[in-house]
């Protein structure tokens, strides 16, 4: 843990008798009593983890029948029974040291250090998993949030009111199956604390009135007296309707969710909007089976944020969300490179023509039925009224993470009948992800382990390396640095360079992405490799045709500014190396994993960071958000280091 987590060294964490670890079983483990209360039954051997939790507990290495007796609340001879079928399964062994008793002890030690267990800390909402199988992890993230994770198989998560709100779940049930499924006992406090916060993301909705003004309606007359009333005072509600109902100030809906939301209530919207003219479209492709659930969730709530992993098909299933609604859609992206991919992929996999489909940005000006815009062009005061005038059937934020920016937030307020984002990793440094879901609609998501574990997308390997200094100087530079300065010196140690040719070196023939903060970095790696450097300054022809010969092979190794953290579609990048980031942005760390996570193969991403220094602790934040989602990341020292860790 990072020196600012909760200490997880608390005795109160350590497992005693009695406790959810000593109650937990493992997969092939089942109850050592037959029903009889004498002796194991000859289908159900003695329990291993059992076993591992006596010992912890009595801090000694070895334990008689008779102790283990006592510490399992049993006769002797039951007792006596266990350990002889532990001995002779093989998870423990017997010696004989008389005149003593006979004391047994773990065959292999390491099961015994190396097992998945969970401690649950009600009251904190929080949750420490040691050693938990990616199963475990992908299941806790459905309902908690990474707090902190140690790199060596600690993980600390906690339970937060948005999680609740935010779960993959339409009822309560399915929900708190999944939370009784992972934890080791059942937490009454808990449970019930996590059924009022699921309560509390349905005691709101936005409707609009037979008359056409928007309202506000609440479960009760209490509801809307005591809460909606009292926290929206500034104007946001025009006048009552009725004791459960109240006129909503059309142009200050937004402030209307938001508040709401930050006082624990988020509200649901199924309002009524224009659609705009008709626009038949097919699809031509076949949907997962998961992205037909998230076109079937978002056509139920008529807004939402499409949540999953770097090459899930986020945009497939945005062209079968168009197709399924038929409206005029407005698709905006914070990029050029961006808008002519998705002109392409509406080309490729749908029935629309070419002169239905317009791009507006710096590069050319054209509305049509499905226009593609950037944020920035249709946010600004001379292109907004031709945004407004129309009637749009839907609207898309692809990279939706960037609407709460004050330039993209502008874009929000575009009147539509549907709202979709399209996110792999709704994050913001800035605490402001919540307004991501305001603005545009709930999360959809879905298990990232099990599009892993199927197959649809390939988990990254994921590791940390840590790269000393190359010379003194150096460090003597970062040492006298301050603020910016230092964190620039960490990222630039030009001792990278020579673990950047190690990877290289070991990637073989494999195609790389290599990812540089700084743009002198990235020149100077360039020049160092004799590969191009991609960034904000290259004009965008040349930036496309370049991208175009790394997808075909014609093109190995790129070494690519921020300009490559979002959207573009390099499928064929087998090893990203982040060489220097920014700072500890869990999204951009998302991101970059991203750009090899897709269908084949199994990508390999590598994390350099400057031993000693803050770089560190960023590294390991950048990749909070994949460890949450169940990617396995791990950390080593240098390759190129002359001493190794």
């Amino acid at each position: 843990m990072t020196a600012d987590s909760p200490d997880t060294d608390d005795p109160a964490a350590e497992p005693t008798p009695g406790s959810a670890a000593e109650d937990s079983t493992t997969e092939d483990a089942a109850d050592p009593d037959d029903g009889n209360g004498d002796t194991p039954s000859d289908e159900q051997p003695a329990d291993t983890d059992q076993f591992y939790d006596a010992l912890e507990s009595l801090g000694r290495p070895v334990v008689s029948a008779t102790r283990y007796a006592q510490l399992r609340d049993s006769s002797q001879a039951t007792a006596a029974a266990e350990l002889d079928a532990l001995a002779e399964s093989g998870a423990a062994e017997r010696l004989d040291v008389s005149p003593d008793p006979v004391v047994w002890y773990p065959s292999n030690w390491a099961q015994m250090t190396d097992r998945e267990r969970l401690v649950v800390f009600p009251e904190r909402r929080s949750i420490v998993a040691d050693q938990p199988t990616q199963f475990t992890r992908a299941q806790l993230t459905q309902f908690a949030h990474l707090l902190d994770t140690t790199g060596s198989g600690a993980y600390l998560y906690e339970i937060r009111p948005a999680d609740v709100w935010q779960a993959p779940y339409e009822r309560f049930e399915g929900l708190l199956d999944t939370v009784r499924s992972v934890l080791p006992e059942r937490e009454p406090a808990l449970e019930e604390w996590m059924a009022d916060q699921h309560r509390r993301a349905n005691l709101f909705t936005l409707r609009t009135h037979e008359d056409g003004y928007v309202v506000l309606e609440a479960e009760s007359a209490e509801m809307m007296g005591n809460v909606a009333r009292q926290k929206l005072d500034g104007g946001q509600l025009r006048a009552p309707v009725s004791d459960t109902e109240s006129w909503v100030a059309e142009e200050r809906v937004a402030e209307v969710k938001r508040a709401l939301y930050e006082a624990g209530y988020p509200v649901r919207d199924e309002r009524d909007l224009d659609g705009g003219d008709p626009l038949p479209v097919d699809l031509e492709l076949d949907l997962r089976p998961y992205q037909q659930t998230w076109v079937s969730n978002f056509i139920e709530h008529q807004a939402g944020v499409l949540v999953g992993p770097p090459g899930s098909g986020k945009t497939v299933a945005a062209l079968a969300i168009l197709a399924a609604i038929e409206g005029e859609t407005l698709v905006l992206v914070p990029g050029r490179e961006l808008a002519g991919q998705w002109r392409a992929e509406l080309l490729d996999k749908t029935t629309l023509d070419p002169d239905q489909i317009g791009e507006y940005h710096g590069g050319q000006k054209n509305v049509r039925p499905v226009t593609i815009a950037t944020y920035r062009t249709a946010g600004m005061d001379r292109h907004r009224h031709l945004f407004d005038s129309r009637e749009w059937g839907l609207i898309v934020y692809d990279e939706a993470h960037h609407i709460p920016s004050p330039v993209h937030r502008r874009t929000a307020d575009l009147q539509t009948r549907h709202r979709l984002g399209l996110s792999s990793s709704p994050l913001r440094e800035d605490d402001q992800e919540t307004d991501i879901f305001t603005l545009v609609g709930p999360p959809i998501g879905t298990d990232w382990e099990a599009l892993f574990e199927a197959g649809y997308v390939a988990e990254p390997s994921v590791e940390i390396r840590y790269v000393p200094w190359g010379a003194e100087k150096h460090q003597h530079e970062y040492v006298s640095a301050s603020g910016h300065e230092r964190r620039q010196v960490a990222a630039t140690n030009p001792a990278k360079l020579d673990e950047l040719r190690g990877l290289l070196a070991e990637a073989g023939e494999k195609q790389v992405l290599v990812f540089v903060e700084y743009l002198d970095q990235g020149r100077a790696y360039a020049d160092a490799l004799d590969v191009p450097f991609i960034s904000g300054e290259m004009p965008h022809p040349r930036r496309e045709r370049l991208f175009e010969q790394f997808r075909d092979g014609q093109r190995q190794t790129l070494v690519v500014s921020r300009v490559g953290d979002e959207g573009i579609d390099l499928p064929s990048a087998e090893v990203a190396v982040v060489a220097s980031g920014l700072g500890g942005s869990r999204r951009q760390g998302t991101q970059r994993a991203g750009r090899t996570m897709r269908p084949t193969g199994r990508a390999r991403m590598y994390v350099l960071a400057t031993r000693g220094t803050r770089e560190e602790e960023f590294a390991r934040q950048r990749m909070r958000y994949l460890a949450e989602k169940g990617v396995r990341v791990t950390e080593r020292g240098s390759d190129a280091a002359e001493t190794g860790d």
